[in-house]
């Protein structure tokens, strides 16, 4: 979509940027990359009133301009690069109008270099709350910007924002907050002379940030160095300077445009409900509550939608037997696609809840909560408090999760986190999980609440932490680095959640994981099915005449023939020779072939566990077989000892592998993105598997002995 107006989005993180940005562009938005780095690059488009089209970029939250994480860096990049394609026409700063003192600090920055600046005061439903008095039009004269109250969450405000927009081309440059060329005036006129330039405070970020710049050439940077050294200048002694200098401007601009009432003895709703939520004791109490009721959710909820797509994909298979005619087409299509997608898309509704549950406590404001309760814990196993992000982010997916460790300071840290946010159990694991929970442990309830399954997935999650947490433990002591991390975080007010909100999270995040997911499910399928169903030399010849001889004409059904004769053929195809070769090594873990075929197609994604299995039953079951997959693998026998292939200790043992297991190309991927580094994906992957199969044989021989 070509627009007319590119808008970039400002803030403080907690101020609702990012409420913002959804409200103004809605389902018209998409993620990528900033040009050159690995940072989400989040770009929608909104309708202004004038009838032309603005171009709304969400740029990283960040406290100031000067960069402590990988993410933060990139606002001043986008804001400074006057040669990009990607330079904004207008900056919307948002400020949160509780708390303007901290964030005006940014806005201060912002302005000073002198782009087109648009101040949106956020959260006036709270401050007016609050009792907070804001003069806006004399806040709009002295800051000599327009300034819109709007409170993003309940869309107040948002048409105001939008016209104003509008007259973006005609809005007056702001007014400077300091003297910023008094802060290091020989060096800000050397570099201004230097590469002519007419922004004394660009010139200021320039000698502080060079070294990280892109859009400065090595010659450029070298000289700036040249000129630092020349000028004695001292890059901490400045910030605070100018930090100073600014603080002093703002309290005696809020002091004129600004009534905060005195309450000192009114304790605030939010730390109240802290003093229980955030307790040393009940905190942790209540966080696995609500897990547990998360859980709960999952299994009892979804039941009824996951008959229901069952029930669809079985019609569908019938429908296309009955309606194309008999051959390797019609097989490839029911047996290979169709089967292989039932098999996860049957998980819809239950990952939908899953997101469903993330997005309510990170909207509430709960998660926040939940990050500062486990720093104490992460602290003493080595890791930094921000680490908690990342891990409980893992319960949706570790590509994000891994990218968001960027804010993590600490190299050592930041690299602990990355090692270990694959053990924590992501959303892919679930169909797996749900699956065989549901094969092994009944569904029956204790104290007419808790399900057994419900207990079991529980348990599954939290167990996936605790390994995180254990193998976080022991890289601390493999790791070295002298740097020491800290833990900074504003625990944002407790909010009721926006449905709306919630609804969208839901349908994007349940479409970008069916697409991700199906576009692998869908490859991964076709090619089990080829492989499925030929095999090498005469083999298949040799059985198609074994089964037409009278023999079994005169002891067999026509059903049971086919039956037989279709999973012979497996066993004998290029899938089932592949099976049969590494069946030694898996053996002792309690596996079949057809179950290592089934671990070699998850190293793509875990998920595709689920539809092998489809895949590998319905070509094993001939014709007519269209059973769900969770009925075929509990009616799968062994043909030696004919007792059930998925007993409790198989089970257990394969939840074990794809617990510890690094089933997943995209986060092999990403980690080599985020560390620049082949050796770290690899010792990943390796320390992984290994720990996979030990727990998964330990697990199988305690549970069969």
């Amino acid at each position: 979509m070509k627009a007319d107006i590119r808008v970039a989005l400002v803030g403080n993180p907690n101020t609702g940027k990012s409420t913002l940005f959804n409200v103004l562009t809605g389902l018209n938005q998409k993620i990528g990359n900033f040009p050159g780095v690995t940072v989400d690059k989040k770009v929608g488009y909104t309708h202004l009133p004038d009838g032309r089209t603005a171009e709304v970029v969400d740029l990283p939250g960040t406290y100031s301009l000067y960069p402590k994480s990988q993410d933060e860096s990139i606002v001043f990049s986008v804001l400074a690069d006057r040669s990009s394609s990607h330079v904004p026409d207008l900056v919307v700063v948002i400020l949160d109008a509780t708390n303007l003192k901290r964030n005006l600090l940014l806005y201060s920055q912002v302005a000073d270099l002198k782009i087109p600046v648009i101040v949106a005061l956020n959260m006036m439903d709270m401050a007016n709350k609050a009792g907070i008095s804001i003069d806006f039009n004399a806040l709009s004269d002295k800051l000599g910007v327009p300034v819109v109250p709007i409170a993003a969450r309940k869309n107040e405000g948002i048409e105001q924002l939008k016209s104003t927009i509008s007259f973006a081309n005609k809005i007056a440059l702001q007014q400077s907050s300091i003297d910023v060329r008094s802060i290091a005036p020989e060096l800000v006129d050397a570099i201004s002379a230097e590469l002519q330039l007419d922004n004394p405070y660009f010139a200021l970020q320039l000698a502080h940030q060079h070294e990280h710049l892109k859009f400065l050439s090595k010659e450029q940077s070298d000289r700036i160095e040249e000129l630092e050294l020349q000028h004695g200048f001292h890059t901490q002694k400045a910030q605070g300077a100018e930090t100073v200098a600014r603080y002093a401007f703002i309290n005696d601009l809020l002091y004129d445009t600004v009534k905060t009432p005195f309450n000192p003895h009114d304790e605030t709703f939010s730390n109240k409900i802290d003093k229980i939520l955030t307790h040393k004791v009940f905190g942790f109490v209540i966080f696995f509550a609500i897990l547990l009721f998360m859980f709960q959710a999952i299994f009892s909820w979804a039941s009824y939608p996951m008959d229901l797509i069952e029930s669809f994909f079985m019609w569908a298979q019938d429908s296309l037997n009955d309606t194309l005619p008999p051959g390797p087409l019609t097989s490839l299509l029911v047996d290979g696609v169709v089967a292989g997608l039932s098999g996860v898309l049957v998980f819809i509704p239950q990952i939908a809840i899953l997101f469903a549950f993330i997005s309510i406590l990170e909207d509430t404001g709960y998660m926040a909560r939940v990050t500062f309760m486990m720093d104490k814990v992460m602290r003493k196993v080595g890791l930094n408090g921000k680490s908690v992000v990342p891990l409980i982010g893992g319960f949706a997916c570790a590509v994000p999760s891994i990218m968001s460790t960027r804010t993590i300071e600490n190299w050592k840290d930041r690299m602990i986190t990355i090692m270990v946010t694959p053990l924590v159990a992501c959303s892919a694991r679930l169909p797996v999980y749900t699956l065989l929970i549901a094969l092994v442990v009944p569904n029956d309830t204790i104290w007419g609440i808790f399900s057994l399954q419900g207990l079991a997935l529980t348990a599954m999650y939290v167990f996936s932490l605790l390994s995180a947490i254990i193998v976080a433990w022991v890289f601390k002591f493999i790791l070295k680095a002298r740097e020491r991390g800290y833990f900074i975080m504003e625990l944002p007010v407790y909010r009721m959640p926006r449905w709306k909100n919630v609804i969208f999270s839901m349908y994007d995040r349940s479409k970008s994981f069916v697409f991700e997911a199906g576009k692998v499910i869908i490859a991964v399928s076709i090619i089990l099915w080829v492989m499925a169903s030929y095999g090498p030399g005469d083999r298949f010849e040799k059985i198609e005449q074994k089964y037409k001889s009278t023999e079994y004409a005169f002891n067999f059904t026509p059903e049971e023939i086919s039956t037989l004769e279709a999973s012979e053929k497996l066993e004998n195809s290029y899938a089932g020779v592949l099976g049969h070769f590494i069946e030694p090594a898996i053996r002792p873990l309690g596996y079949d072939w057809k179950i290592g075929i089934a671990l070699i197609t998850s190293f793509a994604a875990r998920e595709v566990f689920v539809g092998t299995m489809a895949t590998i039953y319905s070509v094993s079951g001939g014709d007519g077989d269209t059973a769900s997959v969770l009925q075929k693998m509990r009616d799968a026998k062994n043909p030696k000892t004919q007792q059930p292939v998925f007993t409790v200790p198989v089970a257990m043992s394969l939840m074990m592998f794809y617990a510890f297991a690094m089933q997943c190309a995209s986060t092999v991927a990403i980690v080599y993105r985020e560390t620049k580094n082949w050796r770290w994906p690899v010792i990943q992957l390796t320390y992984m598997t290994v720990l996979a199969y030990v727990i998964s044989f330990i697990t199988y021989q305690l549970l069969t002995h």
